[in-house]
C-alpha cells in the first residue's frame, strides 16, 4: 500500500532537513512526502528542494493562514492508502513506518507515544503520553485534547470522511481526524515513542496547560462538542 506522509511547513529552515532525512529513509520508492507550505519567508523551500527528491511534493498553501488550513492542504493532495501526518521540526525514529504500518492492519487510526526533547534533541520526558494520560474516547478528548497531528496515522477511509474539515477554526485538524477516527473505524494508541518531539520557540503546538480565559475555553469545548456532535448523528443516518 503507498504511503503519504503529510507535512505543514512554515518557516522551518532550522530543522526541516534533518527531519524529511529521518522519514525518507524509512518510505519505499513508490511512497511520497506531502509538504504545504504557508508562505515561508525563510529558506524553507529552498532547503526542500536541495534535498532532490522525487518524492517530496511541495504545494502552496491557498486557503486561510494556519495550521489547520495548511494540513487540510496537504491531506487533499495525499495519495496514499495510509496518511501519516509530521510536524516539520521533529525526527522520526527507525522504526516508526513499519510498526505503525503494521498497527493499520487492524486499526483505523494510531497515536504513538514520543519522547519529549529540547532543541537539541536532548530527552526531557521519556514519554508524551504519560504527561497528559493520553487515550482514546471522545469526551475524555473534549475536556482535554489528546490527538495531537505529529503522531498520528489513519487510513485513507478516515480522511476522505474528515473532508472537508469544519469552517470554524477552533476545531483543530487533529483532534476532528481523531473524533471521526473513532465515530467511522477503530482507534489505538500505542505506549511505544516513535518520534523525538522536539521543543523550541518556533514550535506551534504547546505542552503547557492554556492560558486562555475560562470562557474562551468553554466556547472552543462547545464549537468542538458541536460540530463533532453533528457529524455523529449524520453518520448514523447515513447521511455522510
Amino acid at each position: 500500500m503507498k504511503k503519504s506522509v503529510c507535512m505543514a511547513t512554515y518557516n522551518g529552515e532550522k530543522y526541516i532537513e534533518e527531519q524529511l532525512q529521518s522519514i525518507l529513509v524509512q518510505l519505499s520508492d513508490n511512497d511520497e512526502i506531502v509538504i504545504s507550505d504557508d508562505h515561508s519567508t525563510d529558506k524553507t523551500i529552498e532547503v526542500i528542494k536541495n534535498i532532490n527528491d522525487y518524492r517530496i511534493k511541495i504545494f502552496l498553501n491557498q486557503g486561510q493562514k494556519g495550521f489547520t488550513s495548511n494540513f487540510e492542504n496537504a491531506l487533499r493532495h495525499a495519495e496514499g492508502d495510509i496518511i501519516f501526518l509530521s510536524d516539520q521540526d521533529d525526527v522520526w525514529l527507525p522504526n516508526k513506518v513499519k510498526t505503525i504500518t503494521a498497527y493499520l492492519q487492524d486499526y483505523d487510526l494510531v497515536v504513538s507515544d514520543s519522547k519529549v526533547t529540547d532543541e537539541f534533541l536532548n530527552v526531557t520526558n521519556e514519554s508524551f503520553f504519560s504527561i497528559f494520560n493520553s487515550g482514546s474516547g471522545i469526551f475524555k478528548n473534549l475536556g482535554y485534547n489528546t490527538y495531537y497531528g505529529y503522531s498520528m496515522a489513519l487510513r485513507r477511509k478516515v480522511l476522505e470522511k474528515a473532508l472537508p474539515f469544519p469552517k470554524n477554526r477552533e476545531v483543530a485538524f487533529d483532534i476532528w481526524l481523531g473524533f471521526v477516527g473513532e465515530i467511522v473505524g477503530k482507534v489505538k494508541f500505542i505506549n511505544q515513542p516513535l518520534v523525538l518531539y522536539r521543543r523550541n520557540d518556533n514550535t506551534v503546538t504547546t505542552i503547557k496547560k492554556s492560558n486562555r480565559p475560562l470562557l474562551g475555553k468553554l466556547y472552543k469545548r462547545l464549537v468542538i462538542f458541536n460540530n463533532i456532535a453533528l457529524y455523529y448523528f449524520k453518520h448514523k443516518l447515513k447521511i455522510i
